[in-house]
C-alpha cells in the first residue's frame, strides 16, 4: 500500500503526526509511506526512517499536484485539513482519511468559554484519523531523530555546563504564547541551576537582555539564533528538563522523553497539544475568564492586561525539590 501524509506546518504539529507515520509503517505490511510538506519543515523529518520518500512544497501547489499524481498513491491520509490539501486530494482521487479539526467545537471554547473540547490528546486524535486502516497506537509516544552532524557534544559547551543544567526555549511564534521579559527574568532568577536559553534569531536580543541582567549571579548561555533545529534538539536531549512555552521545543522535548515545565498564556492545555507521553507539569493561570482568546495567539493581549502571563506564579522550587 502506497501512503502519503498531508501536513504541511508548523514544527510542533508535524512532530506531533510521528506516531502516525510509525504506526502505518510497522503495521501495514509492506507499506510505503511518502510525506508532503513545506520544504522549510525538512529537516524535522527528513531523518525518520518510517518515511520513504518526503515531498517538499517549495513553489505553486499546482506543481506539486503534478509531481504527487505521478507516484500514484492508494491512500491520502490529511492531517492538515485546509484548502490545500482538498485541491491536492481531489486532483490524486485516492482513497483518503482526513482529520477532524473540531473547529466548531473549538470556536465555542475560545469564544464562549463552554468546555467542547474531548479530553483526548490530539495525537490520539490523528490516529483515529487512519483507524479504518486498522492502525491502532502502539503508545511509544512521538518521534524525533537528530541526525549525527547535528549532535552538539556536551564537551563543545563551556565547563560550568558538564555537570548539568537546563534549558529554556524562551520564544514562541506569537506574543500572547510568550512570558514578558520580566517574568522570564523572574523565572531565571528562581532556577539554581546553569542555564541555556534557546530559540530563533529573534529570539536573541531578549536572550542577550536576560544574559545582561544577571552579569555575576547566573550561569546563562545565550544559544538563541546559534543552532538550527536539530541542534537545539541536541541541545534539549542533554538537558536536566526544559522551560517552554506552547511552542514546537515543546513537543521536541516531549520527542525525546524529557521532563517538561510548560507555561500557558492564551491557549490552553484543553485544546488537547500538551506536553505528549513524557513527564510534564503545566503552569497557567487557571480560571482566568479570557482563556483561552485564540486557539493559535495574536501579537498582543486583546484585552491588554495580558494576565495569563504577567500573573504566572512560576513554582520552580516545586519542581526542583521534585527533580533534582
Amino acid at each position: 500500500m502506497k501512503i502519503l501524509i498531508l501536513r504541511f506546518s508548523s514544527i510542533g504539529d508535524i512532530v506531533l503526526t510521528t506516531p502516525v507515520i510509525r504506526c502505518l509503517k510497522k503495521q501495514i505490511p509492506n507499506a510505503e509511506i511518502h510525506f508532503a510538506t513545506k520544504a522549510s519543515f525538512k529537516s524535522i523529518l527528513e531523518n525518520n526512517p518510517y518515511i520513504d520518500k518526503l515531498h517538499l512544497l517549495e513553489s505553486s501547489t499546482a506543481s506539486f499536484i503534478k509531481q504527487l499524481k505521478a507516484e500514484r498513491f492508494d491512500v491520502v491520509i490529511d492531517l492538515h485539513s485546509n484548502i490545500r490539501t482538498k485541491r491536492i486530494k481531489w486532483a490524486l482521487k485516492a482513497k483518503s482519511f482526513t482529520f477532524d479539526k473540531l473547529n466548531i467545537r473549538k470556536w465555542f471554547y475560545v469564544n464562549w468559554k463552554w468546555k467542547t473540547m474531548p479530553a483526548i490528546h490530539i495525537v490520539d486524535r490523528y490516529l483515529d484519523t487512519v483507524k479504518h486502516l486498522g492502525v491502532k497506537n502502539d503508545n511509544e509516544g512521538l518521534d524525533y531523530f537528530i541526525p549525527e552532524k547535528d549532535i552538539i557534544s556536551r564537551d563543545s559547551l563551556p565547563q560550568k555546563y558538564a555537570a548539568g543544567y537546563v534549558a529554556i526555549a524562551i520564544g514562541a511564534q506569537h506574543a500572547t504564547k510568550r512570558l514578558p521579559e520580566a517574568k522570564l527574568i523572574e523565572l531565571i532568577g528562581k532556577i539554581s541551576h546553569p542555564i541555556i536559553l534557546l530559540g530563533g534569531k529573534d529570539d536573541t536580543a531578549t536572550a542577550a537582555r536576560l544574559v545582561a541582567y544577571f552579569p555575576d549571579t547566573k550561569n546563562i548561555l545565550n544559544a538563541c539564533g546559534t543552532y538550527n533545529l536539530n541542534q537545539s534538539a541536541s541541545i534539549v536531549h542533554q538537558c536536566m528538563y526544559l522551560y517552554t512555552h506552547d511552542t514546537g521545543l515543546m513537543h521536541i522535548g516531549a520527542a525525546l522523553q524529557k521532563r517538561i515545565i510548560s507555561i500557558w498564556g492564551n491557549t490552553t492545555p484543553e485544546l488537547g497539544m500538551y506536553a505528549y507521553k513524557t513527564e510534564h507539569v503545566n503552569w497557567q493561570k487557571e480560571d482566568l475568564y479570557c482563556r483561552p482568546c485564540s486557539k493559535i495567539g495574536y501579537n498582543s493581549c486583546p484585552k491588554k492586561h495580558f494576565r495569563c502571563m504577567n500573573e504566572q506564579v512560576l513554582p520552580v522550587h516545586e519542581i526542583e525539590s521534585r527533580w533534582n
